[in-house]
């Protein structure tokens, strides 16, 4: 079985590759490589999967449709994980083309990609928890309204869940959108705060700490997540659908106040944060919290990973990915 992973350097599509690898899959990771955050991370994540034989990666970008036809022609791609996109809600406000042509063009062109893939049998895309905007009525259910978005990356994930049920309306393409909930883990983000608040607290730098503090996320372990994403690739939609578009959410489903966070990482680092409290930033929202009651009926999704786990295997590979004590 073929499997395509767009943003394959990035932190959920590196780990999904190497599930799918270890399992003897043969995956074709593509990824722009951009400099949205430090390239040398995205660069030990790929050397990882080129140690795989059944990998092969492509340096492309997704709002390039010509650059995408070319690099993928010929290749009997099954199914299709698409998570390449320009992340991080703040970054947003500064940088709105980039989200644009990442997020919007490039998605169409995915979408486009595969309207003409012959033989394709499911594809799964990343959308985000933060299209249910600011709404404090918890937790968030897939069912719930989603048309306040208070940032524009959030503004076009939504948009990208509107395009794939118009495809999959016109194009009977099985299409899987999944809203993922704060992913954290060893090789994440660097502009997360799990990565920013770890580096602050060892180096002894002020952390920023929004809202007063007064946040509540619905933290997710990557392993967590990519058992979730697996499952679902490998089995396919379970449900006979007249526009076959479903979108789940994927999270957690136990949402951690930013006070317990902190604290957590505090007691593993072994130091106490310098902190500067500040006020909500633009497109922020105050809390995050998923139901997962349907992707668990239909695929058996149960998160196994408690905070103060996933933290202690986080900071633990921070130390040695940093070399620090």
């Amino acid at each position: 079985m073929s499997y395509l992973i767009t943003g394959a350097a990035g932190f959920i599509g590196f780990h999904t590759a190497v599930k799918l690898l270890k399992q003897d899959e043969k995956v074709i990771g593509i990824d722009n490589l951009n400099d949205y955050y430090n390239v040398d991370l995205k660069q030990a994540r790929l050397q990882q999967l080129q140690d795989y034989p059944g990998f092969e990666f492509h340096p492309v970008d997704i709002a390039e449709s010509e650059e995408l036809k070319t690099a993928l022609a010929g290749r009997k791609i099954r199914r299709i994980l698409h998570l390449a996109a320009q992340a991080g809600v703040r970054y947003s406000i500064e940088n709105p083309d980039s989200y644009i042509r990442s997020n919007l063009v490039g998605h169409a062109n995915m979408l486009e990609y595969a309207r003409h893939l012959d033989g394709l049998e499911h594809m799964a895309y990343a959308s985000s928890s933060s299209v249910y905007g600011g709404r404090t009525d918890l937790p968030f259910l897939e069912t719930d309204r989603c048309d306040s978005p208070v940032s524009l990356y959030a503004a076009t994930k939504k948009s990208g869940e509107l395009m794939s049920h118009t495809y999959s309306h016109l194009y009977a393409i099985p299409l899987t959108g999944l809203r993922f909930f704060t992913v954290y883990g060893p090789w994440g983000r660097p502009d997360m705060a799990y990565w920013t608040f770890t580096r602050d607290i060892i180096e002894g730098n002020t952390i920023r700490v929004f809202n007063n503090g007064d946040m509540l996320r619905d933290f997710t372990y990557i392993d967590d997540i990519v058992s979730g994403v697996t499952t679902i690739l490998s089995k396919g939609q379970v449900h006979e659908l007249d526009v076959p578009h479903i979108v789940y959410n994927i999270g957690n489903n136990k949402p951690e106040r930013l006070e317990v966070f902190i604290s957590i990482l505090e007691e593993l680092v072994g130091k106490k944060a310098i902190r500067k409290n500040l006020p909500m930033q633009p497109g922020d929202v105050p809390a995050t919290y998923a139901d997962i009651s349907a992707i668990t009926t239909d695929y058996g999704f149960k998160p196994k990973t408690d905070l103060k786990t996933g933290l202690e295997k986080y900071v633990s590979w921070y130390r040695g990915y940093n070399k620090v004590k």
